[in-house]
């Protein structure tokens, strides 16, 4: 199946959203961190028909406008269970901690995702791959028939996630990258939950936290 990625950052830290498509323009959203009107505005005028909502983890800038997207569709959110108290409640997804910012509250989500493994949504069949450290419950999706992942905040073009967060590790945040992602072909399109896209290649030589 031939899939397009799309993404543009959103919110106050600017947080990739991504957009995976089909030749048909089914789509999966994977992070609508904020800015909800604009995520519903580029799938209306991409003429996108959405399946459902992908979340890597639950941290605030990640799911900000989760309940506008799931309600403008219809459409399903998945999360892993060791986050699914982040929706509803703005101490575990972190936006209580800086002023000035939103609480972010959701409604819990439709599924809970507790084994990683193959799976399908509507036309889309990908890989998750369980990537803790970021987070308790941070997971990587990986559509390899089509050259690529989506991993969230577990691994940057030049650096890793962050592990001074509530339930944050680095020793299990290193074990994931290097289990998880590293092991994926050398070029592989890695898109992170912040900038730009990297490969497992290129991090394995120039990412100063893993050579």
């Amino acid at each position: 199946m031939m899939l397009k990625v799309a993404y543009f950052p959103l919110g106050p830290v600017q947080t990739n959203c991504y957009f995976i498509q089909d030749a048909a323009r089914n789509c999966l959203i994977i992070d609508p961190g904020e800015e909800g009107e604009k995520i519903i505005q580029y799938i209306e005028k991409e003429q996108l028909k959405p399946v459902a909502i992908l979340l890597t983890h639950g941290h605030f800038d990640h799911i900000g406008a989760v309940d506008a997207v799931r309600d403008a569709f219809n459409i399903p959110v998945y999360i892993h269970e060791l986050e699914q108290h982040t929706l509803t409640d703005p101490e575990e997804n972190g936006s209580t901690r800086y002023p000035g910012l939103p609480r972010v509250e959701n409604r819990p989500a439709d599924h809970l995702i507790g084994e990683a493994g193959m799976m399908e949504i509507g036309p889309f069949t990908f890989e998750m791959r369980y990537t803790p450290g970021h987070s308790p419950g941070s997971l990587s999706f990986v559509f390899k028939e089509a050259g690529f992942a989506i991993v969230g905040d577990t691994l940057f073009q030049g650096s890793i996630g962050r592990t001074d967060l509530p339930g944050g590790d680095m020793k299990t945040l290193l074990t994931s990258i290097g289990e998880q992602l590293l092991t994926l072909p050398d070029d592989t399109r890695i898109y992170p939950g912040h900038g730009g896209p990297t490969t497992p290649g290129e991090e394995r030589v120039r990412n100063p936290f893993l050579v």
